[in-house]
């Protein structure tokens, strides 16, 4: 299968990049990339996600595209203008990637758009499989709107998957890395009652859920990109403890992570008991399928 790839020098990215082979590569930073994961591309195409589509040439011959770029929600405060970066990368470069596909000679046969369990907002205990409804606050009218981009590129015939994703869990960034240095001070514990159901999905897992689902014909529309067995925060946060043999029993309150992150801090109090009913009825086996297994393949070799 040939690929093109979208947010390849990101933490899933690469990932995603060692199951290609020879993947053509769109960057804002052609030349950084080069130097990052050069090794694992084809090739790697110059492409401003907010300027305009991508170059034809990017598109020959491409079956399969994997959109996986979009700006941090987690870094920084939530700024009016930080939350327009937010909303942009996402909507308008995938608007671009679109017109990309529409001006090009051939089309892939399919687009497998990154999204986010952020569609769902804060739903306490409710079960949420990729038929439920979306939220109301920004990160789900954000998610509404990629998402509603992306599914554009049905009227090219091109079958489109919306990987919603969960917090994603790797070595060397992304959310973990965020909560080691308070957890090895001693000084980690849930986010305020610790209640709050998290989605997870341990980072090679969500590689292999964007091959599941450009290789399974049978998969369109949503796809919640979670583990199977969703935790309450502080189920994590023990788990967590436990891996690094440090106490996990401070509680974080809200204020003063509200004081810390802004509006960003609601995401992290949100609660989402998301569920992979659509990779678990097409055949995908989570390897990494409980919290304590995937902490302890992380964080073994360190601890």
């Amino acid at each position: 299968m040939k690929t093109l790839v979208t947010g390849g020098t990101g933490m899933v990215g690469p990932r995603v990049l060692r199951m290609l082979d020879k993947p053509t590569v769109v960057s804002r930073n052609p030349d950084r990339a080069r130097q990052s994961i050069g090794h694992l591309a084809g090739r790697i195409v110059g492409w401003d996600p907010l300027g305009g589509p991508p170059p034809a040439e990017a598109f020959e011959g491409v079956e399969a595209v994997f959109h996986l770029a979009g700006e941090s929600v987690a870094e920084g405060r939530w700024t009016a203008a930080q939350k327009a970066r937010i909303r942009d990368s996402r909507v308008i470069g995938t608007r671009n990637l679109v017109q990309g596909m529409r001006q090009a000679a051939t089309k892939p046969a399919v687009l497998v758009s990154a999204s986010a369990v952020g569609y769902y907002g804060d739903r306490g205990e409710e079960e949420l499989t990729e038929s439920a409804s979306p939220g109301r606050d920004f990160l789900a009218d954000v998610c509404v709107a990629w998402e509603k981009e992306a599914y554009a590129a049905e009227e090219l015939g091109v079958r489109v998957v919306t990987e919603r994703t969960g917090i994603v869990l790797g070595a060397g960034g992304g959310a973990l890395a965020k909560m080691l240095t308070p957890f090895k001070l001693g000084a980690g514990g849930p986010l305020g009652n610790g209640r709050q159901w998290m989605p997870w999905v341990h980072v090679t897992d969500l590689a292999r859920l964007y091959l599941h689902a450009a290789e399974h014909a049978s998969i369109r529309g949503p796809l919640n990109a979670v583990a199977p067995s969703p935790v309450r925060n502080s189920e994590f946060t023990k788990a967590l403890g436990r891996q690094l043999r440090r106490p996990a029993f401070m509680p974080a309150p809200y204020i003063g992570l509200r004081l810390l992150f802004g509006e960003f801090a609601q995401v992290l109090f949100a609660s989402q008991r998301v569920i992979p009913k659509v990779a678990l009825d097409t055949g995908f086996t989570f390897q990494y399928p409980d919290i304590a297994a995937a902490l302890k393949e992380i964080l073994a070799p360190a601890a």
